[in-house]
C-alpha cells in the first residue's frame, strides 16, 4: 500500500480484520507499509525499490500482491476501477544541458545561442512522439517542465538547463525512446555548433497488473463493490512505485473512487483534492476479500 494517510488507515483495518481470522486462513499474509512513496532524499534509494532490495518479498515470498489507490481517476464514491496489464506509466526523469558560447545579445553571430538550440530541442522531442512512435500500439509522453538560462536581458548565455519527464506503458520500447531522445538532442545541438548533455534517470517501471490474476479476482471486486460499480479504465500517465513489487510478484493494483455525488473530481496532489471517507470501508472489504478468496482458490 502506498504510504498516504487514507491508504495506511485502510491497510491497518485490513490487518485487524484478517488477524482475527488467522487461524482459518490457509497460508500467510504480509502487510507492506511503504515509506517514502513520493521520493526520498536526493541521491538515496527510496520507497518500494529499497524495500525490495532489503528483502520485503522474501521469507516467505508472496504468491500474489494486492494494492489500491484512492482517487487517480474520476469515479464515484465506493466504485472500483481496474485495468489488466499496464495501468500506470513507467516514469523517467530527463535532464538536458545545451552548451553554446556566450555573447552580447546585440551580436548573436559572435557566439552560439543555446536558447535557440534548446528551443529547437524541445520541439524536436515532440516529433519522437508524433512521428517516430507507433501510437496505435502504446502511448508515450515526453514533457519538458523546466527551462533555465541566462542572467541578463541583453546577454546570450553560455548554456541552458532543461528538465522533464518521460512516460511509457511498454518497458520494451522504453530504451528505444531514451536512445531517440539522446540522438535528437545531440544532433540538433551539433547542427548549430553547440553540444548537448543528456541524462535520463529511471524513476519507476510500468505498473503492471498480471492479466490472469486480474481476471481471477474481478468477481471478488464485483461482489464487494456491488453491481455496476466495477469498471475497466484507460491507463493513466501518472506513475506508482508499487511497480517494483509487481515486477517480482504477480500483482493487482486498482483505484478506489472517492468523489461524492454532485462533487467535482480533482486529481491527487491538488490543494483541492478531497476524499469521501465513506469509500474507505469499500477499500477495506476489497483488500480483505481479495486475500481470503485468493487463498481459498489457491
Amino acid at each position: 500500500m502506498p504510504g498516504h494517510d487514507n491508504h495506511t488507515a485502510i491497510l491497518m483495518a485490513v490487518a485487524e480484520v484478517l488477524s482475527k481470522l488467522k487461524e482459518e486462513l490457509p497460508g500467510t499474509v504480509k502487510f507492506i507499509f511503504q515509506p517514502a512513496e513520493e521520493g526520498g532524499p536526493k541521491g538515496e534509494e527510496w520507497g518500494a525499490s529499497l524495500m525490495v532490495r532489503e528483502g520485503v518479498l522474501e521469507s516467505p515470498k508472496p504468491d500474489a500482491i494486492f494494492a489500491l489507490h484512492v482517487g487517480v481517476c474520476p469515479a464515484p464514491t465506493g466504485t472500483i476501477s481496474y485495468r489488466p496489464a499496464g495501468i500506470m506509466a513507467g516514469v523517467d526523469r530527463l535532464g538536458i544541458v545545451i552548451k553554446g558560447t556566450q555573447t552580447h545579445g546585440a551580436l548573436p553571430w559572435m557566439g552560439i545561442d543555446p536558447v535557440v538550440v534548446a528551443s529547437q530541442v524541445v520541439m524536436g522531442l515532440q516529433t519522437i512522439v508524433s512521428r517516430q512512435t507507433n501510437l496505435t500500439v502504446t502511448p508515450v509522453v515526453i514533457s519538458v517542465g523546466t527551462f533555465n538560462a541566462g542572467t541578463r536581458w541583453n546577454i546570450i548565455p553560455d548554456k541552458v538547463e532543461m528538465g522533464g519527464t518521460i512516460r511509457v506503458f511498454d518497458s520494451k520500447i522504453q530504451k528505444e525512446i531514451q536512445e531517440r531522445i539522446q540522438k535528437t538532442a545531440k544532433m540538433i545541438a551539433e547542427s548549430a555548433g553547440a553540444s548537448a548533455e543528456v541524462t535520463i534517470d529511471s524513476m519507476v517501471p510500468v505498473t503492471y497488473n498480471d492479466p490472469d490474476l486480474t481476471s481471477q479476482m474481478i468477481p471478488t471486486l464485483e461482489r464487494v463493490a456491488g453491481r455496476g460499480k466495477v469498471s475497466l479504465v484507460p491507463a493513466t500517465t501518472v506513475g506508482e512505485d508499487f511497480s517494483y513489487f509487481s515486477e517480482k510478484v504477480p500483482g493487482l493494483f486498482f483505484f478506489l473512487g472517492i468523489t461524492p455525488e454532485g462533487g467535482k473530481w480533482v486529481p491527487n496532489h491538488s490543494p483541492y483534492f478531497y476524499v469521501d471517507e465513506r469509500a474507505l470501508i469499500v477499500g477495506i472489504r476489497a483488500l480483505a476479500n481479495l486475500t481470503v478468496d485468493y487463498m481459498a482458490n489457491k
